[in-house]
């Protein structure tokens, strides 16, 4: 079953988009954090995916505060990360009420380290943020805010997470993100292959209903919807409606 799962990312208490992941692209919005996530509520949202993009570059989680007094109103299942280098990060998100924590760098850089996280806390309270960009014939994974790549590619990371007993991954075609140019659904196609058992939420390029069709016929878990969602191209409601119908013919 796919869920459509609202985004907001963070930028000095402000929501706003990056193009790319490029943090000198940005458009930023006047919406308040927390009454867009209340918004999001009223038209049926289940969860809300939060990204601190100040934290994820400097590796502290700087906007701790608005994410938890979207929690603590308790209308949202919130997933949240960005900055999460260490387990005291895992713990100050969980204390702040997020369901999920996001986790990106680290997992990139320490798998036997987030393993471990997934032992204490539960598959279900851990999410692994892999997110990619497709060069020289391999899926590279960016880290610190998209601004170095590790040394491990996606198809050799993800199978050591699966094996850990890793249940979500959220994954951005980067080059998608914020383009609202379509989805990448040959990668997500990729990742059912390579890791079958984990959920997969699909992020970055999504512009129209017909996109949440194709990553729901796909099989993905969840789909992400940013800039489509902040811009207009269409309701929550609309998506949640196709995504439903898109589930029943599966």
């Amino acid at each position: 079953m796919t869920l459509p799962i609202p985004a907001i990312d963070l930028r000095d208490g402000k929501v706003v988009r990056l193009y790319k992941g490029d943090y000198a692209r940005q458009t930023t919005f006047a919406f308040e954090p927390e009454a867009l996530a209340a918004r999001y509520a009223d038209e049926g949202a289940e969860w809300l995916h939060v990204v601190d993009l100040d934290g994820a570059r400097s590796g502290r989680f700087e906007n701790l505060a608005t994410v938890a007094g979207i929690a603590s109103s308790g209308r949202l299942r919130v997933q949240a990360g960005g900055g999460v280098r260490n387990e005291d990060g895992v713990l100050r998100l969980l204390e702040a009420g997020v369901h999920r924590v996001v986790v990106g760098s680290v997992a990139m850089r320490d798998p036997k380290t987030v393993a471990s996280w997934i032992a204490r806390y539960g598959a279900e309270r851990i999410v692994l943020a892999l997110d990619t960009r497709f060069l020289d014939g391999e899926w590279r994974l960016p880290s610190a805010g998209w601004t170095a790549y590790e040394a491990r590619t996606l198809d050799e990371l993800l199978p050591l997470y699966e094996a850990a007993g890793a249940r979500h991954l959220l994954c951005t075609d980067i080059d998608r993100d914020g383009t609202m140019s379509g989805p990448n659904v040959a990668l997500y196609r990729h990742l059912g292959s390579l890791a079958p058992s984990m959920a997969v939420q699909a992020s970055g390029g999504v512009r129209s209903l017909d996109d949440i069709a194709a990553l729901a016929l796909q099989g993905t878990a969840g789909v992400i919807l940013g800039r489509a969602l902040l811009e207009g191209a269409f309701s929550l409601s609309d998506a949640f409606a196709v995504a439903e119908k898109a589930n029943a013919s599966c």
